[in-house]
């Protein structure tokens, strides 16, 4: 923009002449008032461009805080909820592992109980075993010991059976079937029989065959 500088007035010449004027430039002066103007309005308008710019600026920044403000309250509210949710989690798992070290404590004792059976049971098994054990010797003692009697007995008894014409068998416990024949000489093979219990001392006849009706009172 042109600068107007001022201008040196001789005011004594001026009125020395016939019409005095002075000459006030008002042209350069309209001008330069005008480009001050332009260059105001211009300068007005670049702040206020600057300042609409700042302010979008701040508010593109304001609404960029608020969603983000939105966002991160949204986020720490999940991680509440997710917080609530693993607490509860854990609680139960917590209740969980109790009920099981109380189930754990009570299958020990339990285990405990069932060793201290087995081990009575075991202890009554080998006792039993020692009490099978001096039986089956009794057993075998007492074996040998009729087989001995037998070996001895066996040629008298197979002598008494041929003198007396009988058999003699064992049919049952302490139970004796003896039968004869050559009783009835009209019929020699004609068999009789009677059944001796031998339990006792005194031994007692059971049956007989043919039946004899006074059995009763022998």
């Amino acid at each position: 923009m042109p600068q107007v500088r001022p201008t040196h007035i001789d005011l004594a010449s001026i009125l020395a002449e016939p019409n005095p004027s002075v000459d006030l430039r008002l042209n350069a002066y309209e001008a330069s008032t005008s480009n001050f103007l332009r260059a105001v309005t211009n300068y007005a308008n670049r702040a206020v461009a600057e300042i609409t710019k700042h302010r979008n600026a701040q508010e593109a920044d304001k609404k960029r805080l608020a969603e983000k403000t939105v966002a991160v309250k949204a986020e720490t509210n999940q991680c509440k909820v997710k917080e609530i949710e693993l607490l509860a989690v854990m609680e139960r798992e917590k209740e969980e592992v109790r009920e099981a070290e109380t189930s754990i404590t009570v299958l020990k004792r339990q285990l405990a109980s069932i060793r201290e059976t087995c081990q009575t049971v075991n202890a009554e098994i080998e006792q039993y075993r020692a009490l099978t054990a001096n039986l089956k010797r009794e057993k075998d003692r007492e074996r040998q010991t009729l087989e001995v009697h037998a070996a001895q007995t066996g040629p008298e008894l197979n002598a008494c059976e041929t003198r007396l014409r009988c058999h003699i068998e064992g049919i049952e416990k302490d139970r004796l079937l003896i039968r004869f024949t050559h009783i009835d000489k009209i019929d020699i093979d004609r068999e009789f029989s009677f059944v001796l219990d031998v339990a006792s001392r005194s031994n007692q006849v059971i049956t007989t065959t043919p039946p004899l009706p006074n059995l009763p009172i022998l």
